[in-house]
């Protein structure tokens, strides 16, 4: 299965914030309005049920402020960057699913993910030692109740027996892009996901871990050239790479996480003029970045009206 992705662009939308400002729901059903007039062609939420403490960061769910955006829109793909699977119960998500994608006319494109913040595990009551495991548990929970007419398995957690589940989702396939960055992550994404969603990555740690992800796919028997990615990406545009830089890793400390152990970095920031940001980004399409979905500067305006009518028409030419 696979899903046209060369050359699109996606945008953020700011559904966590730094305590104490809070998101705004309402604004963020008219920014996703926005961004559809705009031209781009997804919207992706962030997604914890707990995240921090000094500061915290308050987040409105993922999934409710997907669907209240597609209640407003008709065009514009609806993505999670990421939502933590494993801490969700996959028959019920199924089903919430299968719900969201009939509601939004078949317009959603899921990244999911293990996790990584223990505190949220324990507070949820979910064993992050095994989150892996309950990951790829999960991952077939859901594809087995979306395309099976009945579904029997016993799982760890889940002893389904006579199954049914409908209606199925608009989509015959949900895509299902996998995050992460470790190997054992992009085995996956390849293996049992429809590609590999990434976060912060530059051109050439793109590369190499995307080559990875193919691999995986070809040794499971998978055509890797039908794989999708994204690539999440920080941008700032203004009179020059030296004029935004400060302000940028500014931002990037105080809001963003950076494991140590990823290739994550604050280094792929596309920063500077409309010519400078064209041609960083236009790297990343050389070395075969399907999605870039846009994390602008603050969410400031200005900054998405620049990148919507000045950046966007020399990407997509």
């Amino acid at each position: 299965m696979k899903t046209a992705l060369s050359g699109t662009f996606g945008i953020a939308a700011r559904n966590f914030t730094a305590y104490p400002e809070m998101p705004g729901a309402k604004e963020l059903v008219e920014y996703g309005v926005r961004m559809e007039e705009l031209g781009f062609d997804s919207i992706w939420v962030w997604d914890h049920i707990l995240l921090g403490v000094e500061p915290n960061f308050p987040v409105l769910d993922s999934l409710t402020t997907l669907t209240a955006i597609a209640a407003r829109t008709s065009k514009i793909k609806l993505g999670t960057g990421v939502l933590v699977l494993t801490l969700r119960n996959p028959v019920t998500l199924a089903k919430q699913l299968a719900s969201m994608d009939q509601l939004s006319d078949g317009r959603l494109l899921m990244g999911m993910a293990s996790g990584w913040y223990k505190r949220e595990f324990d507070a949820v009551g979910i064993a992050f030692e095994k989150r892996g495991k309950l990951m790829d548990e999960n991952l077939e929970i859901l594809r087995r109740l979306w395309s099976e007419d009945q579904v029997n398995g016993s799982y760890m957690s889940h002893q389904i027996s006579k199954a049914v589940m409908y209606p199925k989702p608009k989509q015959k396939h949900i895509p299902i892009l996998i995050g992460g960055y470790v190997d054992r992550v992009l085995r996956r994404a390849g293996a049992v996901g429809d590609g590999w969603l990434t976060y912060f990555y530059k051109p050439d740690d793109f590369t190499k871990s995307w080559n990875k992800v193919r691999a995986a796919a070809q040794e499971a028997g998978k055509n890797p050239d039908e794989l999708m990615n994204a690539n999440q990406l920080p941008i700032m545009v203004g009179a020059s790479r030296e004029a935004v830089r400060e302000e940028m890793m500014d931002w990037l400390n105080k809001e963003w996480d950076f494991p140590s152990h990823s290739d994550c970095t604050r280094e792929s920031a596309i920063i500077g003029s409309v010519d400078e940001c064209v041609a960083q980004l236009k790297e990343h399409m050389r070395v075969g970045v399907q999605k870039i979905v846009f994390v602008p500067y603050k969410y400031r305006t200005d900054q998405i009206e620049i990148i919507a009518r000045e950046i966007l028409p020399r990407l997509k030419a």
